[in-house]
């Protein structure tokens, strides 16, 4: 006898429609799992007959054939447990098969046929939902998460007995629904905020220019200057999550593993920092099963590398292309996945070595040579797709003694918000998001600076060297700059603001 159920699974951060088809026929015991399964699916046979058995069913007797559709898509993963045991029952008479049809069916079992949560839920219930499932299986613990896809009944079980139950009529299983509006709403204020920062205002300017036009920024100065307290703050600073961005984060980050229990929408934009013994695929992306990196994590977020040039270099020169792309593509036989990867990338270094070159209060010992080698690690090519480079200095003692408190996180997200909605309306109906993403035809429409600026630009290029890369970031922070000020044109004053956000790394070490 031939049963179908329905499931689904994941491909980068999208999932697609699984049918897994079970066939039990005559011939000597044997289950057979075909359609691309990895080892996880594999083992499936192993507890799924356990979990049948230690629930009170009988498993049937002959040569019992599994195919996972499309055949030719790698099946990963335990949660093809669940839709595997229901679909035997049905096989072998042991379930009515009329109710499987209207449901997407996911799910790990244990060996005593209790449902284990498993990954990917959200996308799979976003499929579910687009392929006109009426609803959708899953384990307890993901019921929140699939419950944000509006539309879809998301039906919880804590065990295969229950699905069974709820499958066959006899009992009834109430849908779990979550109110959007209400996470949002109900999220818990960030800890941090700039009022907690002493001192540091030109540092503090930055990161809000930084946040304002989505602008990496490279923050360069000595032990104890505050340099991790100010990137853990610029989240603070950046609007608010739409619903899209929530959504597409909390894809990745439940592909990956990651959600936190009972927390079905991430809502706080992401603030990921990677120890720099970090790997390329802990960082990027990859593995034999390809999994999201730090870069995808942090998406619509920020991505924070403490001690830049102590990351491997061949580590950092993979971010160039999620730098200036927004995407990560990692290529394996089976085929390409794309990850999105859009977020601001805050990094901060010592200037040298021992990390005291601009310490006036301290003696620096490096040597010229030592510090050359030093910044050699961060090459060219990465430094100009940072925007902004900007010194922090040692705090002296009466900054951190007295005197007010800095400006609120609050009180610089407004002007932050305003400014992205300038952004907002200049783009409309483009695929450009924020100042940082300006093509180039973008940045010869909205990015004229006048006769001065231009006299200041030629003068930039020349003295410091900049590239041609850097001269399309100075016009980039420059336009952010005039948002910020309610500007519609861009004035000498912005543009050399900019230059000196770039003149660090030319001049610092001279």
């Amino acid at each position: 006898m031939l049963a179908k159920v329905y499931s689904g699974a994941v491909h980068g951060v999208e999932a697609y429609p699984v049918e897994a088809e079970i066939d039990v026929g005559g011939g000597l015991p044997a289950v057979v799992v075909v359609g691309l399964p990895d080892a996880a699916v594999r083992e499936s046979r192993d507890r799924v007959r356990a979990a049948l058995q230690n629930s009170g069913f009988l498993f049937p007797e002959g040569r019992l054939t599994v195919n996972l559709a499309p055949a030719e898509l790698k099946k990963e993963g335990p949660g093809f447990d669940l839709p595997i045991a229901l679909g035997i029952l049905a096989a072998a008479g042991q379930l009515p098969a009329g109710r499987l049809d209207d449901f997407s069916i996911l799910g790990e079992l244990a060996l005593d046929g209790s449902v284990r949560g498993v990954r990917g839920v959200l996308p799979i219930a976003l499929a579910a939902r687009g392929g006109g499932r009426k609803g959708i299986i899953v384990p307890a613990d993901n019921a929140s998460e699939a419950a944000v896809v509006a539309g879809l009944d998301v039906r919880p079980v804590d065990c295969l007995v229950a699905a069974v139950r709820f499958l066959a009529g006899e009992a009834e299983i109430d849908p779990v629904r979550i109110d959007v509006e209400e996470v949002f709403g109900n999220a818990a204020p960030a800890a941090a905020d700039f009022a907690d920062v002493r001192g540091q205002a030109y540092a503090k300017r930055a990161l809000e220019v930084a946040a304002a036009g989505g602008h990496n920024i490279l923050m360069i100065g000595p032990p104890g200057s505050g340099k991790t307290m100010l990137a853990r703050r610029l989240p603070t600073i950046i609007p608010e999550m739409s619903l899209e961005e929530a959504l597409e984060t909390t894809k990745i980050h439940s592909i990956a593993g990651v959600l936190e229990p009972g927390i079905p929408l991430v809502t706080a934009r992401p603030f990921r920092n990677p120890h720099h013994s970090v790997s390329d695929a802990g960082l990027i992306g990859g593995g034999a099963h390809p999994r999201p990196g730090e870069a995808s994590l942090a998406h619509n977020g920020t991505l924070f590398l403490d001690e830049l040039p102590e990351f491997r270099r061949n580590v950092l020169e993979l971010l160039r292309q999620p730098i200036e792309d927004g995407r990560v593509h990692i290529s394996r036989a089976i085929g390409t996945i794309t990850y999105p990867a859009r977020f601001i990338l805050a990094a901060a270094m010592n200037p040298c070595p021992c990390g005291y070159f601009t310490d006036p209060r301290r003696s620096c010992r490096c040597t010229p040579g030592l510090i050359q080698r030093y910044m050699s690690r961060i090459s060219g090519p990465l430094l100009d797709r940072i925007d902004i480079h900007v010194e922090v200095p040692a705090v002296r003692y009466r900054e951190l003694a007295g005197g007010p408190t800095g400006e609120t996180s609050a009180a610089m997200r407004a002007r932050v918000s305003a400014a992205r909605r300038r952004q907002a309306g200049r783009f409309a109906g483009e695929r450009t998001s924020c100042n940082a993403r300006m093509t180039h035809r973008q940045i010869r429409r909205h990015c004229l600076p006048d006769e001065t600026g231009r006299e200041l630009l030629k003068s930039a290029m020349t003295e410091l060297g900049l590239s041609a890369r850097a001269y399309d970031r100075v016009l980039k922070v420059s336009r952010t700059i005039a948002d910020l000020e309610g500007k519609e044109d861009i004035e000498p004053a912005h543009i050399s603001e900019a230059i000196q956000y770039r003149a660090l790394d030319r001049q610092l070490w001279a």
